[in-house]
């Protein structure tokens, strides 16, 4: 089996970019909903701006630039064409950091991290604050190939990760991830490969036990409420995905409003926002996000994550130093205590007063202090 990397550069034929406009020309619409907010959905006011601005406005050509920039790559691991950043940093101490995004992000989320996190004294850091970056797209998202059959849940992906890492050259390195990433991050720990030295999770997977339910703290009590108000009221994507992925990648992939829809719900209720998802990430960087799943033509494929590993959330013990960071509109919010019964060597721990689920996209200085404070426990 080759192990080459290849350099990978984006160059999006014009006749895919003429067409996404077309289909927008001709979205056919729904009716508006019946109620004054977000309860049914998105609303149409909303999603047809963010659409007449994708058609008329939005530049895709600067994205395309900024990912050249930067250094992408592709290489072959388990069968699977895996797409990836890798930035190198330029101080002779930098420690490897594996970044891994979840659903419905991409490499796009990590973009205004790279810089402090590689660069750290040209943004405000210390020359020991800095890391080469590794941030790959999972399987069947952004420019990674989709899987053609069955078994690329997130211990495959670990497992190919742990490989991406060793087949770099990085003997010793840290992972980071929330959502689908802490997922894999947490399955990375357990499979114990050699070279990681630590993680940290901005979505702990921790949960309540059926003993803590006789004196939940108010924060806990209000962790359980949010975890109700999900499964009621907000995972219906998830059921979705994780029952009929493919039944509902017909839709997404053939309309680019449905497409956007679906995820700039997701942006309104899981960022740290005042009632729109603009006052928490710009439009332009929700839409290069929303372009990583329209152009590859993923919303199957993506989806189809949640079919493979409906099971991955679950509590595990991780017998390698953890750190955490919870942001206060995350979906759980575990409180300290239940962490520490699944991660014995909890070295970092802090709850931030801004921040939503998609951290490094909504709050990036936040988040690379937290990375910072995180890993600078450890011995270098």
């Amino acid at each position: 089996m080759s192990e080459t990397i290849e350099p990978f550069a984006l160059s999006i034929p014009e006749g895919v970019l003429t067409d996404l406009r077309d289909r927008l020309a001709r979205t056919r619409w729904p009716e508006r909903e019946t109620v004054n907010d977000w309860s049914q959905g998105a609303p149409i006011e909303r999603v047809r701006a963010l659409c007449d601005h994708w058609a008329t406005r939005y530049d895709w050509r600067r994205c395309e630039a900024k990912l050249n920039a930067l250094g992408q790559f592709r290489t072959t691991i388990d069968g699977l064409g895996i797409h990836f950043l890798h930035v190198r940093s330029s101080e002779p101490g930098a420690r490897p950091l594996l970044l891994t995004h979840g659903w419905p992000g991409s490499v796009i989320e990590f973009l205004k991290v790279i810089g402090p996190l590689s660069d750290p004294v040209a943004h405000g850091g210390k020359a020991e604050d800095a890391f080469h970056l590794v941030i790959p797209s999972l399987p069947g998202y952004g420019f990674s190939d989709k899987p053609t059959t069955t078994g690329w849940g997130v211990e495959r992906i670990a497992a190919a990760w742990i490989e991406l890492m060793r087949r770099l050259g990085y003997t010793d390195y840290l992972a980071q991830g929330g959502d689908w990433g802490a997922a894999v991050t947490t399955a990375l720990a357990m499979a114990k490969p050699a070279g990681l030295r630590g993680i940290h999770l901005n979505m702990p997977i921790v949960f309540p036990e059926a003993g803590d339910f006789a004196d939940l703290t108010e924060a806990e009590q209000a962790t359980v409420a949010s975890m109700q108000y999900y499964d009621q009221q907000d995972s219906g994507y998830a059921k979705l995905q994780g029952t009929r992925p493919q039944t509902v990648g017909y839709a997404l992939t053939d309309s680019p409003a449905g497409q956007a829809a679906w995820i700039y719900e997701k942006f309104h209720a899981w960022t740290d926002n005042d009632g729109t998802p603009e006052s928490a990430l710009g439009v332009d960087e929700m839409l290069d996000n929303i372009m990583l799943y329209w152009l590859p033509a993923n919303a199957a494929s993506s989806g189809r994550l949640y079919w493979e590993s409906a099971g991955a959330f679950k509590a595990q013990r991780l017998d390698v130093p953890v750190g955490v960071t919870i942001f206060p509109r995350e979906l759980f919010r575990p409180s300290r205590r239940w962490a520490e019964r699944s991660y014995p060597q909890l070295i970092h721990w802090n709850e931030r007063e801004k921040g939503g689920h998609f951290a490094a996209f909504e709050q990036p200085v936040a988040f690379v202090e937290e990375v910072r404070a995180c890993f600078g426990k450890l011995p270098t």
